[in-house]
């Protein structure tokens, strides 16, 4: 392959001045001694590789657990189950609002540090309802967390290998790590590092490289700058690509999902559905608490949810939707259940968050909902996540429910089984039985893609007496909750969620239609 050496970019020829036949190539021997960032030692390797010039020589995969903000933050202060095992040490037995309190922490957290501490049997609930002490120490693996969050922060990366990590260790970072999400202490990253040489093309292209004198440093474009201070004068340029495509003359069009988003509201609409929209800023009233989610139980870290700075708090919760959704959660009102046993927080629920959750407009319908009536919505929602092929920080879901005294778990698989099959466009789909707080029984739906494999379509379920009756009804409601992001994904023939978001329009303007 022969290859013009005037054409190669500043990246390409920077690498192949540095290295030697023989050396091992990888990107920290770049970001070293070359100053790179890992994107362009990336860019560098694929147009060289392109070019024959290189050759991978080795693929090791491993995984690293890195210290996110809430780590650093917990190895200045302590864990919270250390925190709350000194102060009930120190002062004495507390309530759980009062240690939120106390300790400045967010009530979701110390519902689940407490909650860690009584399955190890170091804390318990005196008759008062107070946290207190029993006398066990605390367990050697909070400790271990504990020096892990010491060990991250010195290193210059604040990251720990995996294979460096002990039995023991390895068991408590898993449980204070997460793939996705801020709010735990680390985050998992699954990196390859990947090692290269060069070819005998590679060291021809080397060797032509010096001997035109191609240092890297050309200039690539006239500025203001150059020609007013002369520098163009003794500057080498790089050659200019006389023989590039132009560009090409692509008529408008309307956004593909744009225009599938409307299809599915018309389809649902033409069914005689009922369309309801609702604020993107919630409180932790409809977000959580209306769907019978406690306010300090585990449940509440299903979302990883965007608190708003100011205002802090909403000015009121409308009546009597308060009131009796703040006795269900403590004795259960007059659904049947006995609740959550504990006594609700109206300054919690007042807390403004953004949506995490398409169920929240469900909950808003269910106080004016018409029996029987049928309801729909699409919802964009946010929530802290890794954004990869299958999952965004921000989403869209769409939501419904059906209220009627006559329908049935029945109603609700054919109604999954429209949106997965005609909707979405899926193959093959399957049921499994899931857990949301807020449905009984509940279901799963995931579906087939054919690159991406099997994924969660969404989750749906009869709504709770719980849910229900405090809102005003008291017959059966069908709930579901679906991405529909990602029935986009099949539907259009896409394999990458951000690809209905892209910038790049050449790409929206070529991809195929609804």
């Amino acid at each position: 392959m022969s290859i013009d050496v005037k054409n190669l970019h500043p990246l390409e020829v920077k690498v192949l001045r540095l290295i030697d036949g023989n050396q091992e190539i990888t990107s920290e021997l770049l970001i070293e001694k070359l100053n790179y960032k890992i994107g362009q030692c990336n860019q560098a390797f694929s147009w060289l590789c392109a070019k024959e010039c290189l050759s991978e020589t080795q693929r090791i995969k491993r995984t690293v657990y890195e210290l996110t903000e809430t780590g650093i933050k917990q190895e200045k202060e302590g864990l919270p189950e250390e925190r709350i095992f000194n102060l009930l040490k120190t002062e004495g037995p507390y309530s759980l609002p009062q240690i939120a309190e106390k300790l400045q922490l967010e009530k979701s957290d110390i519902g689940s540090a407490f909650g860690q501490l009584s399955k190890t049997k170091v804390c318990e609930m005196d008759n008062l309802k107070n946290a207190q002490l029993t006398g066990t120490p605390l367990p050697s693996g909070i400790l271990t967390a504990s020096n892990l969050l010491k060990k991250a922060l010195k290193s210059e990366t604040h990251e720990i290998d995996q294979s460096s990590l002990t039995k023991e260790e390895l068991e408590a970072i898993s449980k204070i790590s997460r793939k996705r999400g801020n709010s735990s202490c680390f985050k998992v990253n699954e990196k390859e590092d990947v090692s290269y040489k060069l070819t005998d093309i590679g060291i021809e292209t080397k060797k032509a490289v010096l001997e035109a004198n191609i240092t890297g440093e050309e200039l690539g474009a006239v500025t203001s700058k150059i020609l007013s201070s002369g520098e163009w004068k003794n500057a080498s340029f790089r050659p200019y690509g006389l023989n590039a495509p132009v560009a090409r003359l692509i008529p408008g069009r309307h956004n593909a999902y744009g225009d599938y988003l409307q299809w599915v509201k018309d389809k649902l609409v033409a069914l005689g559905f009922e369309e309801f929209d609702g604020p993107l800023v919630e409180n932790e009233f409809w977000n959580g608490d209306a769907l019978f989610m406690p306010q300090f139980h585990s449940a509440r870290d299903i979302h990883d949810v965007y608190y708003v700075k100011e205002p802090r708090h909403c000015k009121k919760i409308e009546e009597p939707w308060l009131d009796r959704v703040a006795e269900t959660h403590e004795n259960g009102w007059e659904t049947g259940s006995r609740g959550w046993d504990y006594k609700f927080d109206n300054e919690f629920t007042r807390r403004q968050v953004l949506r995490s959750q398409g169920t929240v407009l469900s909950a808003h319908q269910l106080t004016k909902a018409k029996i029987p009536g049928k309801y729909f919505g699409i919802a964009r929602c946010f929530r802290y996540d890794e954004v990869d092929a299958t999952h965004g920080a921000d989403f869209y879901q769409t939501e419904g429910i059906v209220v009627g005294k006559d329908v049935n778990l029945k109603n609700l698989l054919g109604l999954l089984k429209m949106f997965a099959e005609e909707i979405a466009g899926a193959q093959e789909v399957k049921y499994v039985p899931g857990y949301f707080p807020f449905t009984e029984p509940s279901i799963e739906v995931h579906i087939k893609h054919p690159i991406l494999g099997w994924f969660e379509l969404g989750g749906a379920g009869i709504f709770r007496p719980e849910v229900t009756k405090p809102l005003g009804i008291d017959v059966p409601v069908l709930a579901w909750g679906l991405g529909i992001d990602r029935m986009a994904l099949m539907h259009l023939g896409l394999n990458d969620l951000r690809e209905l978001f892209t910038p790049n329009i050449d790409s929206v303007r070529t991809r195929r239609g609804n």
